[in-house]
């Protein structure tokens, strides 16, 4: 009981720090450090040590060689996917690849004379852009510029338009992804299998829904604010058509990494193995030709390849060491018991796998709602989910699927959401104004998911 109460005053304290706008990182990481030094004074017994290391002989130093153990761990697995991955996506930015796609990817919807089936139908085509362009602000920037003035030119309000694309990326779906790489590694899948038989199946019935809701949240918000929606009122929007543009087959670079991974893996041809961080270095080289090519300047190709270096740097910086920094927290809570307690209360209060599962999203939505990081939520908490299924005799899968999709979605719920602030800006309007329209969509969102997750798992 010591123990719980103690990582619960914690918690609470690294929340109220957080919603202060403390460095997230930071305060996740002296959090664990103090909750490991507190287990060696209620729970002496337990090992603070990372995995199967080896004790440096004193205690205290024992505590902080667990922050070097999960970075080594860390850097040179999932790190290394999400970094990756993180510089493949900058590259194709660079490049204009992923400005091109999401071109080819909007321009049929603008034939449509249905502002609000547009909106909706905008969401489901912004949602399977993130597969490929996993940054959530960085596809809104995308959207931004070149389906804004498209939907708002068709007579949507500006907080419509915006909102609508401060969803787009809520089911952070795809190999792409680091909560993804993240959930397939604690799940011991491989990344393209979790993919493809446990995401898909889920996020096709929450895209649906979610484009629903959006059409119905759009109308209903416009009406209520006296919006009509008419053509004429957009007139005053203008696009920035001096953009260079890439080529339009440059549409087709971003999928490469991906197509790669499902093909050469047990879904298709099993005999080849292929590493997300392999599909992502032949991706990005075989970009690195076009541009040769297109451009026929090897010098200025050579230094624009820099940019894939760029993003790997990036996302060590804001990702893998938000991943060290929640494990070590997540580490703390469970060495000095907080963890065995709450699977003990649940356990004698008749709780079974489903209960646990609902309990644990709606810490991970209440996490990414305060802090307006998906990433922070499911990181600090789903190194925990093995560990609470396997009590109860269920696959780790089952609870980690819900939990990370649910992390994703509960962040297009933040205020203080990056994505959230930058499409308020865009929409002329505040945050909270975005987050009303964005709430309906994003509860129908996890509903679904969490359904289904317990359903089928």
């Amino acid at each position: 009981m010591t123990g719980f109460l103690i990582g619960l005053v914690i918690t609470v304290v690294v929340a109220w720090l957080i919603i202060k706008k403390y460095q997230a990182h930071t305060v996740l990481l002296i959090a664990g450090l103090l909750l490991l030094s507190l287990t060696l004074l209620v729970q002496p017994e337990t090992s603070i040590l990372f995995k199967n290391a080896k004790s440096t002989g004193l205690s205290l130093f024992d505590i902080f060689d667990y922050v070097r153990g999960s970075l080594a761990y860390r850097a040179a697995g999932l790190g290394l996917i999400i970094m990756s991955a993180g510089g493949f996506a900058k590259y194709m930015d660079h490049i204009g690849a992923t400005d091109a796609m999401v071109d080819v990817a909007i321009r049929p919807l603008k034939l449509l004379n249905a502002p609000y089936v547009v909106l909706a139908l905008g969401y489901a085509v912004g949602q399977v852009l993130n597969i490929f362009i996993p940054s959530a602000a960085g596809l809104a920037m995308l959207l931004l510029v070149t389906f804004y003035p498209t939907l708002v030119r068709l007579g949507v309000s500006a907080a419509a338009a915006a909102a609508m694309i401060g969803t787009t990326a809520v089911l952070d779906l795809g190999p792409a992804s680091g909560a993804s790489n993240l959930a397939a590694k604690t799940s011991e899948l491989d990344v393209a299998v979790y993919f493809a038989q446990h995401q898909i199946p889920v996020g096709i019935a929450a895209i649906i829904v979610i484009s629903l809701l959006t059409y119905v949240s759009g109308r209903y918000f416009d009406g209520k604010a006296g919006h009509v929606a008419t053509a004429e009122e957009a007139s005053e929007v203008s696009q920035n058509e001096n953009i260079k543009r890439a080529p339009t087959f440059y549409a087709l670079l971003p999928i490469i990494p991906l197509s790669l991974i499902l093909i050469f893996s047990k879904l298709l041809i099993s005999s080849v193995k292929l590493n997300v961080v392999t599909a992502m270095i032949i991706g990005a080289l075989f970009a690195f030709v076009c541009e040769l090519i297109r451009h026929r300047n090897g010098k200025e190709a050579a230094k624009g390849f820099m940019a894939f270096f760029d993003g790997m740097g990036k996302m060590f910086a804001r990702i893998v060491s938000l991943i060290v920094c929640a494990e070590v927290f997540a580490a703390g809570l469970k060495t000095i018991g907080m963890v065995s307690f709450l699977i003990d209360a649940a356990q004698n209060a008749g709780f079974g796998i489903t209960a646990m599962t609902i309990v644990m999203c709606l810490m991970v939505t209440v996490i990414a709602v305060i802090t307006g990081s998906g990433n922070a939520a499911f990181f600090s908490f789903g190194h925990l989910a093995p560990n609470i299924a396997s009590s109860f005799g269920a696959t780790a899968v089952s609870m980690l699927l819900p939990m990370q999709l649910v992390a994703g979605l509960a962040r297009s719920m933040s205020p203080v959401a990056g994505v959230i602030i930058a499409v308020s800006d865009a929409g002329n309007c505040t945050p909270i104004d975005i987050v009303k329209r964005t709430a309906l969509p994003v509860v129908g969102g996890i509903v679904t998911v969490v359904l289904i997750s317990v359903i089928f798992a």
